[in-house]
């Protein structure tokens, strides 16, 4: 079994997807006008957090000027800007901000992974492009020893969450898991049990519209604390603040996945 980090280095190196390599290049060597002064990481996007972790976020794909652009998932984008904060105020990240790799963030009893490493073309992976990602997810969660909860942020990340957890032997008791905004559903095998929880995706599709509000995700994150301080007492790890000067003040048919995603 490989560590987190031969894992990364494996996501970074994969060309699976020939064609979503191509794309992710040539955004990187085009880049967007407001990050023309930057260099592109341009390449499938590693996970990033906690190696003791007990909680994982499994997002959609990496953005085409964010992640693609940072080298690291939600940072660098609107969903991050959403989702970084939302991870501090729980105690999982050390700084509500997340601009860059190298920008000192440290995450707590977290760790964010995606159903696709690489950035589709409108953000919509195909169904072959998810299975070509799909080993990789299930390497990070045999590494991930200490998962209590998973939360699938939008629709294709809570079904990779279920299809994990389906294939490494857990079931869910009725009612069948079906997507829905704060849904929890107990999984279970001989030795563990795993919640899976649903979360709309923080794009900013959702949080302009006031599909998915600050209290929103707030319940999404004290929820999964709930369950981590059930399953850990109060050991639990929490993040330390960075300090002040380590961050800023405040083609195939593509699954459609607007909205839920």
């Amino acid at each position: 079994m490989r560590d987190l980090a031969a894992i990364a280095a494996a996501v970074v190196r994969c060309r699976r997807c020939p064609e979503l390599r191509a794309y992710t290049a040539q955004v990187a060597r085009e880049k967007k006008r407001a990050h023309r002064d930057c260099s592109y990481w341009g390449k499938p996007v590693p996970g990033f957090g906690d190696s003791h972790a007990g909680m994982v976020l499994v997002g959609l794909a990496p953005g085409a000027h964010g992640s693609n652009r940072t080298g690291r998932p939600f940072t660098g984008d609107a969903s991050g800007d959403f989702l970084y904060p939302a991870l501090y105020r729980a105690g999982f990240a050390s700084a509500p901000v997340a601009r860059d790799r190298n920008d000192g963030l440290v995450l707590a009893d977290c760790y964010i992974t995606a159903a696709a490493r690489c950035a589709p073309p409108g953000n919509k992976p195909t169904p072959g492009e998810l299975k070509n990602c799909f080993p990789y997810l299930l390497e990070e969660f045999d590494a991930l020893d200490r998962i209590v909860v998973m939360v699938g942020l939008g629709a294709i990340g809570f079904n990779a969450v279920l299809r994990v957890l389906d294939r490494r032997g857990f079931a869910f008791g009725p009612p069948k898991p079906v997507f829905s905004h704060g849904a929890q559903y107990v999984a279970r095998n001989d030795r563990r049990t795993i919640s899976a929880i649903a979360s709309f995706h923080p794009s900013r599709q959702n949080t302009n519209t006031g599909k998915l509000t600050v209290a929103m995700f707030d319940a999404i994150f004290t929820l999964a604390k709930e369950i981590l301080a059930r399953a850990g007492g109060a050991d639990r790890p929490s993040a330390d603040p960075v300090p002040s000067s380590a961050h800023p003040s405040s083609s195939p048919e593509r699954l459609d996945s607007s909205g839920t995603r």
